[in-house]
């Protein structure tokens, strides 16, 4: 048996879907969109509105402020002018100190090389120079041994020990001293008379021993001398106006070649 569907019966299941579709467009009505976006313009423009009036009121303050900046960027600018033209000369003369402190800076360190090289031949020499003279200047070899020792102090104490030892060779020093002698035992107190820092004489008058001094390849070196026992002696009376003064012929090696000369 068909069935055959009834007009009402169709009509009545379509209802739900037409009521929803009212219900759907009463909430997307046209008048409420409206309305509210008629409040949302009204917000926005009163607020536009509160902002150009706020920006109307602190606008003459905000151009007078920026126009105050301007100024004083401008004085400001005119007094770095003004400064930097009446400082021109003294950034000059600052300029040409400090070129001149380089160059004295460059000439020191160079003072500087030439001073330890001067102090360390000075200690290489050491050995060659007169016992009396050595013995004297003991306190400023040590000195400059001090590698920490300063520039100005350095230079200083050098310049002392050269000029005792150019006083020293050109003068005739005599005196009683005590020595060590290779050969001879112990120490002994001799009179000594040195020529400046080439040769000297020592004389031991109760023994009857004379000795020649010179540097050698290995320091100063006392070399025996019988025969200058007596005209050592005379010289010594010289020298002490012990007797009167007098040419006295006395060893001395001159030179390279060993010859030996009177004096």
């Amino acid at each position: 048996m068909t069935m055959r569907s009834s007009p009402f019966l169709l009509l009545a299941g379509l209802s739900p879907i037409l009521m929803a579709a009212r219900l759907a467009a009463a909430d997307t009505d046209p008048l409420e969109t409206g309305e509210k976006a008629a409040r949302e313009w009204v917000t926005t423009r009163l607020e536009t509105s509160r902002i150009e009036a706020e920006w109307t009121a602190e606008k003459p303050l905000l151009e007078s402020t920026v126009n105050a900046l301007k100024d004083r960027a401008d004085l400001l600018e005119e007094k770095r002018d003004s400064l930097k033209a009446k400082t021109a000369k003294d950034r000059e003369e600052v300029e040409a100190m400090q070129a001149k402190n380089a160059a004295a800076a460059e000439d020191l360190r160079a003072a500087d090389a030439r001073l330890q090289a001067l102090t360390a031949r000075l200690l290489e020499v050491r050995p060659m120079l007169p016992p009396r003279l050595s013995e004297a200047l003991e306190l400023p070899f040590k000195s400059i041994a001090n590698p920490a020792l300063g520039a100005g102090e350095r230079m200083q104490l050098v310049m002392t020990m050269l000029n005792r030892c150019a006083l020293f060779n050109h003068t005739v020093t005599c005196g009683e001293e005590v020595l060590t002698i290779d050969g001879e035992q112990g120490t002994k107190s001799l009179e000594v008379i040195y020529w400046g820092l080439s040769h000297a004489y020592a004389l031991d008058r109760a023994a009857g021993k004379a000795w020649y001094g010179s540097p050698g390849a290995k320091g100063w070196q006392w070399e025996a001398r019988p025969d200058a026992v007596s005209p050592v002696s005379t010289l010594i009376a010289i020298y002490n106006d012990k007797a009167d003064p007098d040419f006295v012929a006395v060893p001395a090696i001159l030179g390279q070649h060993g010859a030996e000369n009177g004096r």
